[in-house]
C-alpha cells in the first residue's frame, strides 16, 4: 500500500489566510465539485482541509501548452484555471480536472535521483486516474478542445 504524503501539521498555514478563495464561478461551482469527489472517490476525509479556487485571469493565452489545474500542498489550495468556468466546458470535464488534482494529494511522488527532481504522474497515479468515471470521455474531449484554450 502506498504510503499517504506528508502534511503539515496545523490547520492553516499563514501564506493560505492571505488569498480570498473564489470556488463560485459564473457556470460553476467548485465546492460542490470537491466536495461531491472527495466523497466519492476519497471517501471524505482526506482532503477535508482543502480549499478549492479559481486561477486568476491572465490578459493572454498560453501558446504552447494549458495548465487546466494546480495544487499547492503546504498551503492545501487546488487552483483551477478560469477559462474552464464556461457554458461549453462540460461539467464532467471540469470534475476530471479537479478529481486528478486532488489526486496528486493522496498519491505519493517518486524521487528521480540526484538533484531534487521527482515524477508526479507514477504508473499508480495513473491507474488511480483512471478509475474516474469519464475518465476515456474525458481525455477525449481535452484532445478535441485544447486548442480552444491556447491563442
Amino acid at each position: 500500500m502506498a504510503q499517504a504524503k506528508r502534511k503539515l501539521l496545523h490547520s492553516a498555514p499563514p501564506a493560505q489566510r492571505q488569498f480570498f478563495f473564489r470556488h463560485l464561478g459564473e457556470f460553476h461551482n467548485l465546492q460542490s465539485i470537491f466536495n461531491r469527489l472527495n466523497t466519492t472517490y476519497f471517501r471524505g476525509s482526506p482532503l477535508r482541509r482543502y480549499k478549492i479556487t479559481w486561477g486568476r485571469r491572465r490578459r493572454q493565452l498560453p501558446k504552447e501548452y494549458f495548465v487546466f489545474g494546480t495544487i499547492q500542498e503546504q498551503e492545501r489550495v487546488i487552483r483551477i484555471h478560469p477559462l474552464l468556468d464556461a457554458p461549453w466546458v462540460p461539467r464532467w470535464f471540469l470534475e476530471f480536472v479537479v478529481y486528478h488534482e486532488m489526486l496528486h494529494s493522496v498519491v505519493p511522488d517518486e524521487p528521480l535521483g540526484l538533484g531534487g527532481r521527482r515524477r508526479v504522474h507514477t504508473e499508480e497515479f495513473q491507474r488511480r486516474e483512471k478509475r474516474f468515471a469519464h475518465y476515456r470521455r474525458a481525455r477525449r474531449w481535452e484532445k478535441a478542445n485544447l486548442e480552444r484554450f491556447l491563442r
